[in-house]
């Protein structure tokens, strides 16, 4: 095969969608094969560690735990407390203008729907695991929740 077709095969492969070409013309042959791109890869970022912070004095230390621990744990009201069992966005509906599963006073019988999470595109509604009146929503309607989060108080 001459170096002008040769050429023009080269050409041909590097302009067309193809990634290999074989040729066989009498006893020559002639295999093109396009390499893909290479790709480059960063390196990770590697950070330096934080410098320590200065000691505060040992009173102002003791002090700020007790105050800080009551602010960061509110207080859950009394009774029994229905947890998310994943993580995902809670709706109190099984639509935007529908009406709402349970409501503040509403008495609940065990495995009732209480609500609805979405994980993943997925509708999982959320059971009442036991009888009794729903004290408190504690999340508001399309309000991300994590696994274990309180949702509601059931007295």
């Amino acid at each position: 095969m001459d170096l002008r077709k040769l050429k023009t095969l080269i050409d041909l492969v590097a302009e067309s969608g193809i990634s290999e070409l074989e040729v066989t013309e009498g006893e020559g042959k002639v295999r093109i094969v396009k390499s893909a791109p290479q790709q480059v890869m960063a390196a990770p970022m590697q950070y330096a560690p934080m410098p320590a912070m200065p000691a505060a004095p040992a009173v102002a230390a003791t002090a700020a735990p007790a105050v800080g621990a009551e602010a960061a744990a509110p207080a859950l009201p009394a009774g029994h407390i229905v947890t998310s069992p994943m993580v995902g966005t809670f709706y109190r509906s099984p639509s935007p203008g529908a009406a709402e599963f349970v409501k503040v006073g509403d008495t609940v019988k065990e495995g009732q729907t209480l609500c609805i999470i979405e994980a993943m595109k997925l509708l999982n509604e959320i059971e009442a695991d036991k009888a009794g009146v729903i004290k408190e929503v504690l999340i508001d309607n399309g309000q991300a929740v994590e696994y274990g989060q309180p949702l509601f108080v059931i007295g």
